[in-house]
């Protein structure tokens, strides 16, 4: 992973008591401390990754804290390292809490996220109905939308896996790169969904690899929207999804490592040309899987 992409460069601008303050080289931290306690113990910490929406943050703490992020627990590993995802409407600041509760310290740390700015593109004059799915297939697309959920809501304990990601992903599929993470269409003049993944362009069949570890949490061959989908779960909340295969060559269960098949791109559920759409979540976060890879070769 190229090294720019590290926040490694931190500096210490000043110390008084009960307050410090930590200025990184792109975030700025302000901490509080509501009483006493080790900086080993509860202390914010320094954070590597990519300070803008749709990035994928990870650090260390004691492994006796605690971690809240934008209303989640987050999941600390045992040597209390732990990844957080911000998603593509972050605000220019988010709170970080970390807390010890064996003596109820809790501190605040503020993060200052950069802006990002997306692809916006209005078309007018589109049928209604290709806008607005059917009737008759609105209790269908509830009940595929509670499969999905209850695949990314699978918290994978892998140590292993979760330091692959860490160290970058490969690409799932090489091509043209035909859509990415944030963009957004106005059809007829009203927002449709931002799109959350990153779309590769190549011919149905094409094989799809797995970009890095996980076990396969979702495995379905036709999805109303997303068509051919697999969920492949990294681990402590973080996924990607791969969506409009032709086909699926996994099941639920299956343990992958990178580069082993997931299937092969297609069109199937509501694409409109054959590619890969591919996703990653970090609990409801949606983060963008190109910040996680090299360029496309």
């Amino acid at each position: 992973m190229d090294s720019s992409f590290l926040l490694r460069d931190y500096r210490v601008v000043c110390f008084s008591g009960a307050s410090m303050k930590l200025a990184f080289s792109v975030i700025l931290f302000f901490v509080t401390y509501p009483m006493v306690a080790t900086a080993e113990e509860a202390a914010c910490p320094q954070l590597e990754g990519n300070l803008q929406p749709g990035g994928l943050l990870w650090g260390t703490v004691a492994p006796t804290a605690a971690i809240v992020f934008e209303g989640i627990d987050v999941p600390i590993l045992p040597d209390g390292s732990f990844v957080l995802g911000l998603g593509r409407d972050a605000p220019s600041s988010v709170t970080l809490t970390v807390s010890v509760e064996t003596d109820g310290v809790s501190i605040s740390c503020d993060l200052d996220i950069a802006k990002r700015e997306y692809r916006i593109s209005r078309v007018e004059g589109v049928p209604q109905r290709t806008v607005t799915p059917p009737e008759e297939q609105l209790e269908r697309i509830r009940k595929e939308r509670q499969l999905v959920r209850a695949a990314k809501a699978q918290v994978i304990e892998n140590q292993t896996f979760l330091r692959a990601v860490q160290a970058g992903l490969a690409w799932p599929a090489e091509g043209r790169i035909s859509g990415v993470y944030g963009s957004q269409r106005f059809y007829n003049g009203k927002p449709g969904n931002p799109h959350y993944g990153v779309d590769i362009a190549r011919p149905t069949g094409t094989p799809v690899l797995a970009p890095g570890p996980g076990v396969v949490t979702l495995a379905e061959p036709d999805l109303f929207y997303s068509g051919g989908t697999v969920i492949l779960d990294h681990g402590y909340g973080l996924s990607s999804s791969f969506l409009h295969m032709s086909r699926v060559d996994v099941s639920v269960g299956d343990e992958l490592r990178t580069g082993d098949p997931l299937g092969a791109i297609g069109a199937t559920g509501r694409a409109t040309g054959p590619h890969l759409d591919w996703r990653m979540s970090w609990f409801n976060q949606r983060i963008d899987p190109q910040l996680l890879v090299p360029p496309m070769p």
